[in-house]
């Protein structure tokens, strides 16, 4: 991996999925071995089941909630491991805010999958998303190997 000495910023993307923490155990070690600070970005994606008649606003405070409880775990996590932490709750696609944050980060870290629909994907459209458009480097966390055949 080349050497990350631009601004100090690790940008993780977080959802509370394994993946997700599994990205997060990973921008840590990282961090902790560049002297890098994380940036925990949330994306609360707004769609049909937030307008009227499919749920409104209770809806979009579920998955408010949801992200603030993923990251305050993620920043406790870092936090314990010595680590500088900032934490983001955006409004709007996941993807679009990992991109957005990029743009002043070292490097994105993201889980291969998170909570989206079809988990037989190998490659979620949050973690192509950032592959093809962030301003930096992305590293993809894929799931452990399977060791149980």
């Amino acid at each position: 991996m080349s050497d990350l000495h631009t601004n100090g910023t690790i940008v993780v993307g977080i959802d509370g999925s394994e993946l997700s923490n599994r990205a997060l155990e990973w921008a840590l070690d990282e961090a902790e071995a560049h002297g890098k600070k994380l940036v925990l970005v949330h994306g609360v994606e707004l769609g049909l089941s937030v307008a009227e008649p499919y749920g409104g606003g209770y809806v979009f405070e579920q998955l408010q909630e949801a992200g603030r409880l993923a990251l305050a775990d993620a920043e406790a996590v870092a936090t314990a491991r010595g680590v500088p932490v900032e934490s983001r709750l955006e409004t709007g696609p996941p993807a679009y805010a990992l991109v957005e944050a990029s743009k002043h980060a070292d490097l994105v870290v993201v889980g291969s999958r998170g909570h989206g629909g079809f988990v037989g994907l190998l490659l979620g459209s949050v973690s192509a998303s950032c592959v093809h458009h962030a301003h930096c480097p992305v590293v993809v966390i894929r799931p452990p190997d399977k060791t149980d055949r």
